[in-house]
């Protein structure tokens, strides 16, 4: 397993698909995760700090996780099965609980809880960009720092 952060979420063009893009920390691979709208919005609140007037799916479970007094310790992105992308929620307990990629980083952001990948998804998904094609990161990066949440199409 290696750990993983959060680089943003973006539109993926033409075929309008959002994706989230994660980091390996000390390396060089980056994953790319095609989501649905509504997770990518939920992503790009909690990246950027935004806190809704009612609590989102996301936080009613961060928010039930803290009632309950069940914590996270980490959510693993384990497995890539035909195109698929399969995670699992790490209790401390022990429990662990499958979870769609893009919830599970959902919830991670809200609850601070560390994200690691499968050195098998990331041999088999990662990819390396070349130092040439850092600039192109470095845009990406910038183009994540000026999207709004709106831009996913989520209104409410």
């Amino acid at each position: 397993m290696q750990p993983l952060d959060v680089v943003g979420v973006r539109v993926e063009m033409p075929s309008n698909q959002p994706i989230v893009l994660l980091r390996e920390i000390g390396g060089e691979r980056y994953l790319p995760i095609w989501i649905g709208a509504v997770e990518a919005t939920a992503i790009a609140f909690a990246q950027q700090g935004v806190v809704p007037a009612r609590p989102m799916t996301h936080d009613l479970m961060r928010d039930l996780l803290s009632a309950l007094e069940a914590e996270l310790s980490q959510i693993r992105i384990t497995e890539l099965r035909e195109g698929v992308f399969y995670a699992l929620l790490v209790f401390t307990s022990g429990v662990e609980v499958s979870a769609r990629p893009s919830d599970a980083i959902a919830l991670a952001l809200r609850t601070g809880t560390p994200i690691f990948g499968a050195d098998d998804v990331l041999e088999a998904a990662g990819i390396v960009i070349p130092d040439e094609q850092e600039d192109e990161v470095e845009k990406f990066i910038e183009f994540l720092d000026q999207i709004s949440p709106e831009d996913f199409g989520a209104g409410s």
